[in-house]
């Protein structure tokens, strides 16, 4: 089994955290969001993962490349780096990973999280993942017959014809064929609103005779903006509420903990409540603060806050009195 992610979007919508980094490596309950998504792909599949190709683009820079070879070692894979340096559509960046599109296959798009427990049947053609939605206008939907394989793809309806969105993680059995079915649409500069779109080889697939069926997750989880991203790790918290989410080295004194919380590697709490829904980061400083629903990243200092619903980066120090923040990497507020 390989895996292929695209990652090579700007992540505009979660600035200022995205100027800094790529939007998939924002941490999450202290693990980036693009190593969760692999770690959950590997979990669901019945055999092991030889290659996970990442296409990210160029400058993303040697720091971010060697993070995603490590993500994909600690998986057990070989990581391979890909570039897209213009965004011409999902098809598009499936197929900068084609030296790798062999035998089994996963597609996963790195700015999702979900919930399941699903296990990948690989003799299947192939397997959509998609989650109920309440509207179902803003997103792209299946439909599906009596035997659950699905006979339409339909983008963003107007009007309701099914409520199963189209979550972005999808299982080819044939990774050659989906390849051949890209690169067809390339040559022939099909595109759907003036990009290569991988439904629209998946449409092809369909009427060649490929019947791909669905899976539903129970939890679709979104890292658009930092709202959502909040949101997020409030639940993946949540999720994991039974590990031991407080690093060894930590240092806590005089704080009260509201589980669930994570925090890292020699961080150091004092004088100050934090939780729920707290994750801290690696040797982050808390003090004389109150901290809730709230992502605090690496080597950052807060003092005497009151924060809640709020998105913290690296290297930052925050003294005085705030509400509701989003503050990006190597930021002073006093």
């Amino acid at each position: 089994m390989n895996i292929i992610i695209p990652m090579a979007g700007r992540g505009s919508r979660l600035r200022p955290h995205t100027l800094t980094v790529p939007k998939p490596l924002v941490p999450i309950a202290g693990k980036p969001i693009v190593q969760r998504l692999v770690e959950d792909i590997v979990a669901m599949c019945n055999q092991s993962v030889q290659e996970i190709g990442f296409i990210i683009r160029r400058d993303f820079g040697i720091d971010v490349e060697n993070a995603l070879h490590n993500i994909a070692s600690e998986a057990g894979a070989k990581a391979h780096i890909f570039y897209q340096d213009e965004p011409q559509g999902t098809a598009h960046a499936v197929l900068c990973a084609e030296s790798i599109m062999d035998n089994n296959l996963i597609v996963a798009f790195a700015d999702t999280l979900f919930k399941a427990d699903i296990i990948i049947d690989p003799e299947k053609d192939g397997t959509i993942w998609v989650h109920r939605v309440e509207d179902p206008s803003r997103f792209g939907v299946v439909k599906t017959n009596a035997a659950g394989v699905i006979t339409e793809f339909i983008e963003k309806p107007p009007t309701f014809v099914s409520d199963l969105a189209i979550i972005g993680i999808y299982y080819f059995k044939d990774g050659q064929y989906l390849r051949n079915e890209l690169q067809y649409l390339i040559d022939n500069d099909f595109k759907e609103k003036g990009e290569y779109q991988l439904t629209s080889a998946l449409e092809n697939m369909k009427q060649k005779g490929t019947a791909f069926t669905t899976a539903t997750v129970q939890e679709w989880l979104d890292c658009g903006n930092k709202d959502a991203t909040v949101y997020t790790n409030q639940r993946i918290l949540e999720f994991n509420k039974d590990e031991d989410l407080i690093a060894a080295s930590a240092v806590l004194e005089n704080a009260a903990i509201v589980d669930p919380c994570y925090i890292g590697e020699g961080a150091v709490i004092k004088n100050a409540v934090v939780g729920p829904h707290v994750s801290i980061g690696n040797n982050t400083q808390i003090s004389n603060s109150v901290i809730s629903n709230s992502i605090v990243q690496n080597n950052s200092t807060i003092h005497n806050l009151v924060i809640a619903n709020s998105m913290i980066g690296n290297q930052v120090s925050l003294h005085g009195h705030s509400q509701t923040l989003s503050v990006g990497d190597y930021t002073q507020i006093k």
